[in-house]
């Protein structure tokens, strides 16, 4: 399966819907018939991107699988918002699991489908990255070591935001949050702490890894249709950024999550078993400043005396560019 890439020459626009082009290039979200399968009247805050990520993500997949689709949800903010009791925006098989078994719960059905004889129907565990990178990583772990056919997409705005905005294993080094507070010699979250979900994905060899981002509906539309075209186990990991939690702006939510891409703090990849096959370039990388001052919790690194701070920050995103070869070879030296 290979990705057509469009260029676009509009500057200055968020537009995805691409109405303009065939029908058989247009994103899922630009058809009429998409499922909306995350539909209107959740309680999403204002500008939420993980609302939007499980939107195009589950729609894809939707389209993918013909309809056939049961999803898993962690508990968490997608969990929360989408389902006040006794009300749902799901139109959709959906399942609530408890915070840390959503791979278990996920891998049970398809191994249930399996006994039934029901190949057509595919399953997704869905998570934050609280329920996927902490409370549920065992049971992550052991969906990899099985290898059982079930997609799991992390919606990854790198802390606990449902129930406060705490820390977790995916909360970025200086980042403030209620058990980072910014304060003493150094303010938010340590460096050296954290861990890597998709590259430990990538050490249990699973067929299909890949990071994506609501910055770029395309890419994401495309891998997951390509992750449901696998069997076994595959693992996407979606950037979403968080208003309410990073501080920013409800209306720069796209625009901070394509910063977060462009300076290489969220390097955009896929890898079967266990080895890196696609990345997105970087034409112009651009200072992780740009993307840091847009968030509140970042303020703390922009006071004086902060500049060493910063500096560990930009190398983390140039290890990252030449780790995954992200420089276009226009902008290569």
């Amino acid at each position: 399966m290979t990705q057509q890439v469009i260029k676009f020459y509009q500057t200055g626009t968020f537009t995805v819907g691409n109405r303009l082009l065939d029908e058989s290039q247009r994103s899922v979200q630009a058809n009429m018939q998409r499922t909306n399968s995350l539909n209107s009247g959740h309680r999403a805050c204002q500008g939420c991107g993980e609302a939007l990520g499980a939107r195009y993500a589950i729609d894809a997949a939707m389209r993918a699988t013909g309809n056939r689709l049961i999803a898993v949800n962690a508990t968490g903010c997608l969990e929360v918002f989408s389902t006040p009791y006794p009300e749902s925006s799901w139109q959709i098989p959906w399942i609530h699991s408890l915070f840390g078994n959503a791979a278990a719960v996920a891998s049970g059905i398809a191994a249930a489908l399996r006994v039934r004889g029901q190949d057509d129907v595919r399953v997704i565990a869905q998570g934050g990255d609280g329920g996927t990178t902490d409370i549920g990583f065992g049971c992550l772990s052991g969906m990899f070591e099985r290898n059982d056919d079930v997609l799991y997409v992390c919606y990854d705005n790198e802390a606990y935001m449902n129930t406060g905005v705490q820390r977790s294993s995916a909360t970025p080094p200086t980042a403030r949050t209620a058990t980072t507070m910014a304060v003493g010699e150094e303010p938010g979250n340590p460096f050296g702490t954290g861990k890597n979900v998709p590259l430990i994905a990538m050490a249990h060899h699973v067929p299909y890894v890949a990071t994506a981002t609501v910055a770029n509906l395309r890419d994401l539309e495309y891998k997951v249709t390509k992750a449901m075209a696998i069997r076994g186990a595959r693992y996407i990991h979606v950037h979403v950024p968080c208003p309410l939690g990073w501080g920013s702006d409800p209306a720069l939510t796209i625009r901070i999550a394509r910063l977060a891409v462009e300076s290489g703090l969220f390097p955009l990849f896929e890898a079967e078993h266990g080895e890196v096959t696609a990345r997105t370039s970087i034409r112009r990388p651009v200072p992780v400043v740009e993307y840091l001052k847009l968030q509140k919790r970042f303020a703390h690194l922009f006071a004086a005396g902060a500049e060493a701070r910063l500096a560990r920050i930009q190398a983390i995103a140039d290890r990252n560019i030449a780790h995954f070869g992200l420089l276009a070879a226009e902008a290569a030296p």
